[in-house]
């Protein structure tokens, strides 16, 4: 599986912005995709995950109410739309996904295999 991450860029405090996760081979029913962030000098820290392809989707309690998944079967797609965007939401995003993820461990970095490059995301205030 490989992963592209696209769709950061800069907005003011309050925007949004649709980050999109592409994923490459044969569609699979136990592929949990997730997303993550970090900031230079920061542990990277889970935002949300789309578990076992939309079986049911998690997210941080940092983003819950401003964020939403999405998914396009047709496309092999995730997409992460971020609304309401603060300063605090500053970082580089990433992409995961795993086959082998268990509902326990889904916030976990280490649950995944397959990882994206980052796209930055900046929200100015």
């Amino acid at each position: 599986v490989q992963l592209q991450a696209s769709g950061g860029g800069l907005v003011q405090a309050g925007g949004s912005l649709r980050l999109s996760c592409a994923r490459s081979g044969r569609p699979s029913r136990t592929l949990t995709t997730a997303w993550f962030r970090q900031v230079p000098g920061k542990e990277r820290e889970f935002v949300a995950a789309d578990f076992r392809s939309g079986s049911t989707t998690l997210f941080a309690d940092s983003v819950k109410g401003r964020f939403t998944l999405s998914r396009d079967n047709a496309k092999n797609t995730v997409y992460l739309q971020m609304n309401s965007l603060k300063p605090d939401d500053t970082a580089v995003y990433y992409c995961a996904a795993s086959e082998r993820v268990i509902y326990s461990t889904v916030y976990r970095e280490s649950s995944y295999s397959y990882w994206g490059q980052g796209t930055l995301v900046t929200v100015s205030s």
